[in-house]
């Protein structure tokens, strides 16, 4: 009975369709830990390398401007509740993978009333965070092109006290925050010496032109040194970079293009309105006129980032690193606002999303930049 039943027409029917239920459940499983795989691959892909250095760092960073800062940021007022908000930022930061920070020797400038060093500060919340774990933070500071700062060793001097606030023996990047009246190729030597001396790993500069950002690259080259960045004002509203021919310099040198003020100083999240613009200088720059001609790119945002879960924030963001070859760093005054920025990474606007985006926002006139662009 058993030979008998075994070799029935409806057994084997049965058997097949078992084994073919197998077979699926078996490519269903492969193809979900293939799913699984890409996307820990994708999560585990969020560093790029600065430029043609050896310096990596994540593809969203943190901007340090507003740290200890008195005279643009804070309503004009540094004090401890504003400390504890920017420590938690940071640490907010490095606890949801965002390692890159950026600070300026001029941020929190002494001569501001009531300011703190943001070099100073960082370099407290670094040191701090070590006693916790030992996650490596990538450093970014700059140089600041004073008229009364002549040749290469006021670079490497002015380095020197950098790193003395910041408390280390060498930073990863250090990068002329803008172009001199003069004695710029004295400032682009003081970089290459720093790197020979082994205090900056990378260098970079910033509010750089085309021309300017050409010539940089090739006086470093002869020593063989790499320029690594040019840290700009890029953004959905400030689009100069692909219009004065920096980005396209930066994607032809393999310089890597780092925007500062990518959510156009707090524009881009929305929170801002004609009847409630920002406070402080802010207020003058993004002004009731400039608020109201924003509307239609800030409902754009809105609704795209429903689809996929994300904040305006977080799309204005993400469409600043699928331009490729760009690294944003926006501000982050607290946890809450560092968390956020964080979501901007791991997912990507589609090509089509990424071109509306531009078309609505060209309808916009744009704010003045910093006039060191047009030196």
């Amino acid at each position: 009975m058993a030979l008998l039943f075994s070799s029935h027409p409806c057994s084997s029917l049965v058997k097949h369709e078992e084994f073919n239920t197998l077979t699926e459940i078996r490519v269903k499983r492969r193809n979900v830990i293939r799913a699984a795989a890409s996307d820990l691959s994708t999560m585990e892909k969020q560093t790029i390398k600065l430029g043609a250095s050896e310096v990596e760092v994540t593809k969203l960073g943190i901007g340090a401007w507003s740290w200890g800062d008195t005279t643009f940021w804070n309503d004009f007022k540094w004090d401890d509740r504003k400390l504890k908000a920017a420590n938690a930022a940071f640490n907010a930061s490095v606890d949801a993978g965002i390692t890159f920070f950026d600070t300026a020797e001029v941020y929190g400038s002494k001569l501001s009333f009531g300011a703190e060093n943001s070099e100073s500060l960082l370099g407290r919340f670094i040191k701090e965070r070590k006693q916790r774990d030992s996650t490596e933070i990538v450093v970014a500071t700059k140089y600041a092109a004073l008229p009364w700062r002549l040749g290469r060793g006021s670079v490497i001097s002015a380095l020197k006290d950098s790193l003395n606030r910041l408390g280390l023996s060498s930073v990863d990047v250090y990068q002329l925050h803008w172009p001199g009246i003069w004695g710029n190729e004295g400032y682009i030597d003081g970089l290459g010496d720093a790197v020979e001396k082994g205090l900056v790993k990378a260098v970079g500069v910033s509010n750089y032109n085309e021309q300017r950002l050409r010539n940089a690259y090739a006086q470093l080259q002869k020593r063989g040194i790499p320029l690594a960045s040019n840290q700009v004002n890029y953004s959905l509203i400030y689009r100069a970079p692909e219009e004065n021919g920096v980005k396209a310099a930066c994607d032809e040198l393999g310089i890597t293009l780092i925007a500062y003020s990518p959510i156009g100083q707090g524009v881009l999240s929305g929170k801002y309105t004609p009847e409630n613009p920002p406070s402080g200088p802010r207020g003058q720059i993004y002004n009731k006129e400039f608020l109201t001609n924003v509307k239609p790119l800030l409902g754009q945002l809105k609704e795209i980032g429903g689809n996929y879960g994300k904040t305006s924030t977080q799309v204005a963001l993400n469409w600043l690193i699928a331009q490729g070859n760009v690294v944003p760093i926006p501000g982050a005054k607290t946890a809450e606002q560092a968390r956020e920025f964080a979501g901007a990474l791991g997912w990507t606007l589609t090509e089509e999303e990424v071109k509306e985006l531009r078309d609505t926002a060209s309808k916009v006139r744009p704010v003045q930049g910093f006039p060191a662009e047009k030196i």
